[in-house]
């Protein structure tokens, strides 16, 4: 018998006694784990299929060791900029043997675990009553501290505008404080604003294809817009 399921994220064709490569798990090494997101069964010729998960199947496995996987290099460079970064990466990584894989059942026992849980819920809700003097007290303070919660967010959502061709610090700066700090904010931009709003930055910008650039990063076609990017030369084409 084999199974197809999912763990950590990624789907594994396993059986048992078959030791698998996962990524980390946060089980202590010795324990055993089960997962119950298997997606196929396959007994000889008899194959069930899922929608998405066969409802009842489990596989259980055993945590042998956690570790690191092979030394992965990522190199970054770009184009007359002067820019590279060299960078190496391991991935963290758990052993795992599978011990069974059982078609039917493992989910039974969970709902009716579930079912205890929620009957046993309210016994121990325990609602306590405020004033409402003190609910209209704290309503104000909580109306004056909401405005600086959102203007942090809304800061760390900008985006590094140097990715696009033809922006440099300056310009990215520049747009930042006229309200164009994302990559979606750039390509709702039209050209000929952007060129009004970098018109005190010293040289001679091309802003035509910024926006279409910025639609690209945003979308995270990252490998289409270093295509063109490489036929650009300082933002014109």
């Amino acid at each position: 018998m084999y199974a197809i399921v999912e763990i950590a994220g990624h789907q594994f064709k396993v059986e048992k006694d078959q030791r698998v490569f996962v990524n980390r798990l946060q089980t202590e090494e010795g324990k055993k784990v089960s997962f119950d997101n298997v997606l196929l069964l396959g007994d000889g010729d008899k194959v069930t299929v899922g929608a998405p998960a066969i409802d009842g199947a489990q596989v259980s496995a055993k945590v042998l060791k956690h570790l690191k996987g092979d030394k992965v290099i990522v190199f970054k460079k770009k184009r007359r900029k002067g820019y590279r970064v060299k960078n190496g990466h391991r991935q963290s990584l758990t052993e795992i043997v599978i011990e069974s894989i059982a078609a039917s059942g493992a989910k039974k026992a969970a709902k009716v675990e579930n079912e205890g849980a929620k009957k046993a819920a309210p016994k121990k809700e325990v609602k306590k009553t405020e004033p409402k003097v003190e609910a209209k007290a704290a309503a104000p303070k909580a109306e004056k501290v909401a405005p600086k919660a959102a203007a942090k967010k809304a800061t760390g959502k900008a985006d590094d505008l140097k990715k696009i061709e033809g922006i440099g610090p300056k310009i990215a700066t520049t747009l930042a404080e006229a309200g164009i700090a994302t990559f979606a904010d750039l390509a709702k931009a039209k050209p000929a604003a952007i060129s009004e709003i970098i018109a005190g930055v010293r040289g001679n910008h091309v802003t035509d294809t910024w926006p279409a650039q910025a639609k690209l990063a945003a979308d995270g076609k990252w490998d289409e817009l270093k295509k063109w990017q490489d036929e650009l030369d300082g933002g014109k084409a």
